[in-house]
């Protein structure tokens, strides 16, 4: 039947719009922060305290477009290509421990250096392993229940992803697949005793790379009594909590804080909530976090509503790269987990978990299309 060029034009802009409106509101109130909280470095090292800011907002720009491309396009063009998603992210993982590109800070090198801009490959991991278990999920429905058809082969995939995060190394990231990979697998029906004996073997394998590493040892455990090392290893969380606290219920005023100025370790990256915190109080906080639960109520409506299996479990995969990353910042902000090194999905400054995000939130709002009324 010929589809009319009205029809077809409601079909396209037939897509979620609260959802759209809650990461665009995200977005926003992640530049108006980025510019507050990276002004006092940016004017340190580059010379121009907005410098941070303007790479921010091209990120975003790029980032806006991949969100269209990822909304307009076949998913098929995804779904068929899925094996190739994940060699590229295993190739980009390579690539920052094997190769001259890699950048390395803080004694792990998790960057790829591309003239002026830097990628991170574990974006691009979190993407292609979201692809690789929902086309898993949906096409061994049958076999699922089984160990060796039904579970070995997303733990073998999942587990060389995270080996080559741990040769960077990246703990924290390992710890992002690992989370992903048990969610996806809950929803894509594998037995429960697996998932459990999956736990055990990954708390023992975590217990002995935080107990074999003296670094790690300091930083998982630092955070059950900060204050005893507070110029040391518990010097970051420090500084976090004393921001949070000072901010009230409506903050010191946007561009008062005080913690940005050298006193808390990435103040505009992966601890610029607590900058929020300072700044616009719990008011500010309670914004933010009320839109991360409209998007997750978007992402559970926009996946139970699928007609097709893959696209459902695509959809819960997308929306929980997301959720995972939102929940896991504000749990070491607020120092309810050891720090992980990973940055707030739409607010802390970066391109790599900007753009991922955004195409996160592109293939969800493709999915919105599909989705029953």
């Amino acid at each position: 039947m010929k589809i009319t060029q009205r029809e077809a034009a409601r079909q396209l802009m037939s897509f979620d719009v609260v959802l759209l409106g809650a990461i665009i509101c995200l977005a926003s109130l992640g530049l108006i922060m980025v510019m507050s909280a990276s002004g006092i470095m940016a004017e340190k090292v580059y010379g121009d305290k907005y410098a941070l800011f303007w790479k921010q907002v091209l990120y975003m720009i790029v980032g806006c477009g991949v969100l269209l491309f990822a909304a307009r396009s076949n998913m098929n063009f995804f779904y068929r290509n899925t094996y190739v998603w994940l060699l590229v992210a295993a190739g980009l993982l390579i690539l920052t421990v094997f190769s001259p590109f890699s950048t390395t800070a803080g004694g792990a090198s998790r960057w790829l250096r591309l003239g002026p801009f830097s990628i991170q490959p574990l974006e691009a991991a979190k993407i292609a392993l979201v692809f690789y278990l929902s086309y898993f999920f949906a096409n061994k429905q049958e076999l699922v229940k089984t160990f060796s058809v039904g579970f070995l082969p997303p733990i073998i995939m999942t587990g060389g992803l995270c080996f080559l995060l741990l040769l960077q190394p990246d703990f924290g990231g390992a710890v992002f697949l690992a989370g992903l990979l048990f969610l996806m697998c809950l929803v894509g029906g594998t037995r429960i005793i697996f998932l459990g004996s999956a736990i055990m073997l990954a708390l023992v394998s975590a217990t002995l790379l935080v107990v074999n590493s003296p670094y790690r040892f300091r930083r998982v455990f630092s955070f059950l009594d900060p204050f005893q090392d507070a110029q040391n290893s518990g010097y970051q969380l420090v500084q976090s909590l004393y921001g949070l606290g000072s901010g009230g219920w409506l903050g010191q005023g946007l561009g008062e804080g005080k913690q940005k100025l050298f006193f808390l370790p990435e103040a505009h990256n992966d601890f610029i909530m607590s900058v929020v915190g300072e700044e616009l109080g719990f008011v500010g906080i309670s914004l933010i976090v009320i839109l991360f639960g409209v998007v997750l109520w978007r992402i559970v409506m926009i996946s139970i509503r699928q007609d097709s299996m893959h696209d459902r479990i695509t959809a819960f995969g997308m929306g929980a790269i997301l959720i995972i990353g939102g929940i896991l910042n504000m749990g070491v902000v607020m120092g309810a987990i050891p720090p992980k090194g990973v940055p707030m999905p739409f607010i802390s400054y970066g391109g790599s978990h900007l753009v991922s995000g955004f195409f996160c939130a592109g293939v969800l709002l493709n999915l919105s299309r599909k989705a029953k009324a």
